[in-house]
């Protein structure tokens, strides 16, 4: 937004700069919840096995699925959503989303939703930008399309094939309440590492649950560290 200022004859144009719009990265709560994500765009070795070990602990997750992996492995987005996990959008062809402009954005957004809503049945509100990449207008475009737009505070780093060891240490010493961990399908040593996490994170009485069912979804605002608050009469 542009404001004129005139002073003695000359003119300044004064520009406001525009407020950044920040995703959900994790949320403020008291309560011992987090949330597990799988992001899925490349291979699918593994896929089955996490869901196995995600059943056998009795958790329900939320992936994040990208249009060409929907389209080669059509049978696992329908095993994933039969094991009851949650499928969001991360777009239809992986690219940096803030490269884009809003017809290309809108485009990437709903051609991945029509695939996930046609097999599953169900229509998707989460988004995960690919590589956490976004600004205003990736913001504002998925807002307008009735999207979550999800981040993460824990990063696993299991693409990084560091080892079971790294991640299980990674995980468990950065987790806390109203987090968001980030995990990935087809990495080498999730499998591994999985159980280890989830064992000891349902010692420590974390409930693990959906990312829909963590996140507020109304009255609430995001501070300008990612984390998702309950407005109050302070803050509202």
């Amino acid at each position: 937004m542009a404001y004129t200022i005139t002073i003695k004859s000359k003119v300044l144009s004064v520009f406001k700069k525009e407020e950044r719009i920040i995703p959900i990265y994790c949320v403020d709560t008291e309560e011992k919840r987090i949330a597990i994500s799988f992001d899925a765009a490349w291979g699918s070795d593994y896929t089955l096995e996490l869901l196995e070990i995600l059943e056998r602990y009795n958790v329900k997750t939320t992936f994040f699925l990208v249009a060409f992996w929907i389209d080669k492995y059509p049978d696992m987005v329908k095993k994933i959503d039969e094991y009851g996990h949650e499928i969001g959008n991360h777009s239809a062809s992986h690219p940096n989303m803030s490269q884009l402009n809003e017809t290309k954005i809108k485009e990437e957004l709903t051609i991945t939703s029509n695939k996930i809503e046609k097999i599953t049945g169900k229509r998707v509100n989460l988004f995960r930008p690919p590589f956490g990449d976004y600004n205003n207008r990736l913001m504002k475009t998925a807002n307008s399309l009735g999207y979550y737009v999800i981040q993460w505070d824990v990063d696993s780093l299991d693409y990084k094939d560091y080892g079971a060891d790294v991640m299980v240490e990674r995980v468990l010493s950065r987790v806390s309440n109203g987090s968001i961990v980030l995990f990935h399908n087809n990495a080498t040593y999730t499998t591994k590492a999985l159980p280890v996490i989830l064992s000891r994170l349902q010692q420590l009485e974390y409930e693990i649950v959906p990312i829909s069912e963590l996140i507020y979804k109304e009255n609430y605002y995001i501070d300008h560290t990612g984390k998702q608050k309950k407005k109050n009469k302070n803050n509202m």
